[in-house]
């Protein structure tokens, strides 16, 4: 762009303006490359878990039994039996006591929550995950809220969950744990920047905007970001205004093809936590994200696969909070 010097001169504050904001828009473009930097949580998570298994070998030759993880499968689910499969391979390859306790669809809310004492009683058991939806006839929180809070390892309790919104240390739940940790490790910088979350469950999207914007100095230190919250209904056009805006976008709705290239800022970190299963035109089944890949990682400096992101980190971090617990019920509360 060339002006010449009296035109240069003579521009007005606004025209002025404007004339910057083309330059630093075409200097931001330039600067993007050609295609966007993968994030690879498959990769990623490989290294946690050979981390977490040299960790767990130290734990057992210290003289402290391996730690114990009991999910509860409830009702033949074939996405839901996945991954449970898969959180069951993870903790053997880590050295993990694990064990899944299959329950009949129709059992009732109470067998279920008897079942939850049970295992809460039993001091060989380190961590219990109830691998959700359950049945329509049943209650989440109940079932959840029924859970030992110090084995808690979804982070799902609504002591956990109102611990993480005070910035206490706590299990934090998964996915969103998985999320923090993929932008720690991707070296993402958060401090000072614009992110916004689409997703406002309470097991995902709140929980990631919680740990993106509060104080870094905090007992669960916060990644001090300026953090908008959305979500599936947000209108598509004030959804834009905001993506466009942001240096992150952690998209968790679930909705196919939300995120798309003209939402996205040149150069930002698009990170794609939904999973959808959907039927190809040649009649195949294939996993997709709320992102549109292809597209968006023309645009995009950084961005995660779907399947390939953050899915195989959320089963780390599950692996992560299960040491976590087996540790802090080997400590005394006096020493914790």
């Amino acid at each position: 762009m060339i002006v010449c010097r009296r035109c240069f001169l003579n521009l007005n504050i606004n025209q002025f303006q404007i004339l910057r904001r083309r330059v630093q828009l075409k200097r931001a473009i330039d600067c993007v490359p050609a295609t966007a930097r993968i994030l690879d949580g498959k990769q990623l998570a490989k290294e946690i878990q050979d981390e977490i298994k040299e960790e767990i070998t130290l734990w057992t030759e210290k003289g402290n039994r391996r730690p114990c993880l009991r999910a509860i499968l409830i009702g033949d689910d074939a996405a839901s039996k996945t991954y449970v499969e898969k959180k069951m391979i993870a903790s053997e390859s880590v050295g993990i006591d694990s064990d899944t306790i299959n329950l009949p669809s129709d059992i009732t809310e109470k067998e279920i929550i008897d079942k939850i004492r049970q295992l809460n009683k039993d001091s060989n058991v380190d961590g219990i995950l109830v691998q959700l939806p359950v049945p329509e006839h049943v209650s989440e929180r109940n079932v959840c809220n029924a859970v030992d809070p110090r084995k808690d390892v979804d982070g799902f309790h609504i002591i956990n969950v109102g611990r993480l919104t005070l910035n206490m240390d706590t299990f934090i739940p998964c996915t969103a744990l998985a999320v923090i940790e993929l932008i720690k490790r991707s070296e993402i910088k958060t401090f000072g920047k614009n992110i916004v979350v689409c997703g406002r469950s309470k097991n995902v999207g709140l929980p990631i905007s919680l740990l993106l914007h509060s104080d870094a100095r905090n007992e669960c230190p916060g990644m001090e970001a300026t953090v908008v919250l959305c979500h599936r209904h947000t209108p598509p056009e004030q959804l834009e205004i905001y993506t466009k805006t942001a240096d992150i976008i952690i998209s968790a709705t679930g909705v196919v093809g939300l995120i798309k290239a003209h939402m996205v800022k040149p150069g930002a970190c698009v990170i794609d936590v939904g999973i959808t299963r959907i039927t190809t035109p040649a009649g195949k089944t294939k996993l997709v994200g709320d992102v549109e890949y292809e597209n968006v990682k023309k645009v995009a400096g950084a961005i995660t696969p779907v399947p390939g992101g953050v899915g195989p980190m959320t089963v780390a971090m599950l692996m992560k909070n299960t040491l976590k617990a087996a540790k802090n019920l080997a400590t005394p509360p006096e020493q914790q």
